[in-house]
């Protein structure tokens, strides 16, 4: 078998596919939920904390050193925690969204699900072949 027939048949299964769908839905599904934290969600917690966003959040380690000039000769180092902060937050946000959906999903799978058939009593000749095959078990018959 040919590396491309190998490879086109690995290309075309379902799971594959199925993946490759996945990921684009998942590109797409992330830019959304962005929008949501960094359009809605951000600016009514900056409206309660006073901050535009966490990202401009940061202690300094070590202030620039500026020259003689003015000019910085050294840049300052920062610990950027505001950073860290938004991505939990994008993160708890995006877990959260997943989770109500999935919920939702098993929901409608559930009620799709056919009811399972209700145990049917034999007819009475099923009846009476058990007795007989029953009859013909017991020892001395």
């Amino acid at each position: 078998m040919s590396i491309l027939s190998e490879f086109k048949e690995f290309a075309l299964r379902g799971n594959v596919i199925d993946l490759a769908v996945g990921v684009v839905i998942g590109g797409a599904f992330g830019k959304i939920v962005t929008s949501m934290v960094n359009d809605l969600i951000m600016p009514s917690v900056s409206y309660l904390i006073g901050s535009a966003d966490f990202k401009s959040l940061s202690a300094v380690l070590r202030p620039a050193a500026l020259g003689a000039d003015g000019k910085e000769t050294m840049p300052a180092v920062l610990l950027n925690y505001g950073a860290f902060i938004q991505t939990i937050v994008d993160f708890t946000i995006i877990a959260l969204v997943i989770f109500l959906v999935i919920k939702a999903i098993n929901r409608v799978r559930r009620q799709e699900q056919p009811e399972a058939p209700a145990t049917v009593e034999p007819s009475d000749e099923v009846k009476l072949l058990t007795e007989i095959r029953d009859a013909l078990k017991k020892p001395g018959a």
